[in-house]
């Protein structure tokens, strides 16, 4: 067995290497799709990592009336804190809200005046509420409203971010949409490119399949050259698309930084390196036997 996978691995290089341009146009037009589907792959990620600190950022606030005791709020949010769809609920007390909101003001030195004329705080004790997840806020707006302690509350805040959040939701339902639409189709163009490079190769040789058939070479015997040949395209192609992409990287990254500063693409890349290389080699080579089994079945009748 050992011996015939040798063989038939050593058949796979030769006809790798006799091909020529073929192997080179299979190769490159194999590097383009992976690099473009690991680029994607970069980007989701980025945009995902963007959404994910965006989202960490929405809350709701709960505001309440200037009577209702500190006890009282605290009881609340032991109430809200078992409910599976809520992350956290932060106590803010008013005295921490006004030193958030002079923190924030500096460039409004009119309302820090105003304060200062005033004498007193007007802001009110709060809780602020994060979800799991985006979708959930109209669910848990939706239960304030209707809970027992509503008419402790003097407002909430989700109205105002109704917008942004349903704004988010949509982002985040169109970048998967996206993400499932181009991957499934580079995919299929993958295989199709695969497909017919292995179709070609094996057209070539068909003089010498008959041959292996006339001496009694087995179906597998046959098969194997042209499946390792599928296998060493997708291996080629990997390691020179990873190659390709740290260049790429290398040169876009001042210019995405400027726009994004949260993203260092460097540190992305060596950090999935070799997730990066283990995913593009484990792709391209499943394209590669793919599209070579389904090449011979058509054309070799074995």
């Amino acid at each position: 067995m050992f011996l015939t996978i040798t063989r038939t691995f050593k058949e796979a290089i030769k006809n790798f290497i006799r091909n020529g341009w073929l192997s080179i146009a299979t190769v490159s037009i194999l590097i383009m799709l992976l690099y473009i589907l690991s680029v994607f792959f970069i980007i989701t990620s980025i945009v995902n990592d963007v959404l994910k600190e965006t989202q960490d950022k929405v809350d709701i606030s709960i505001s309440f009336q200037s009577d209702i005791s500190e006890q009282s709020i605290l009881e609340v949010k032991n109430e809200l804190e078992k409910f599976s769809e809520i992350k956290s609920v932060t106590y803010v007390s008013k005295e921490q809200a006004l030193e958030n909101f002079k923190k924030s003001s500096t460039l409004r030195p009119i309302i820090l005046q105003t304060l200062d004329v005033l004498g007193s705080n007007p802001l009110l004790n709060a809780l602020v509420i994060k979800a799991n997840d985006v979708n959930q806020y109209q669910l848990i707006s939706e239960y304030i409203k209707k809970a027992p302690f509503n008419n402790k509350v003097s407002r909430t805040n989700y109205d105002e971010h109704k917008d942004a959040i349903n704004k988010l939701n949509y982002i985040i339902a169109v970048i998967k949409k996206i993400g499932t639409a181009l991957g499934l189709f580079f995919t299929i163009i993958s295989l199709l490119i695969t497909f017919n490079a292995i179709r070609i190769t094996i057209y070539t040789h068909k003089q010498e399949v008959e041959i292996m058939r006339l001496v009694g070479a087995s179906n597998s015997f046959i098969r194997m050259p042209f499946i390792f040949e599928g296998v060493i395209y997708g291996v080629v192609s990997s390691i020179f698309s990873m190659l390709i992409l740290f260049i790429s990287i290398k040169f876009i990254t001042p210019y995405v930084s400027s726009v994004v500063p949260t993203s260092n693409l460097v540190g992305f890349y060596l950090s999935n390196f070799w997730s990066l290389l283990g995913g593009q080699i484990l792709l391209g080579s499943l394209l590669g036997v793919i599209g070579s089994i389904i090449a011979m079945q058509k054309y070799l009748k074995v």
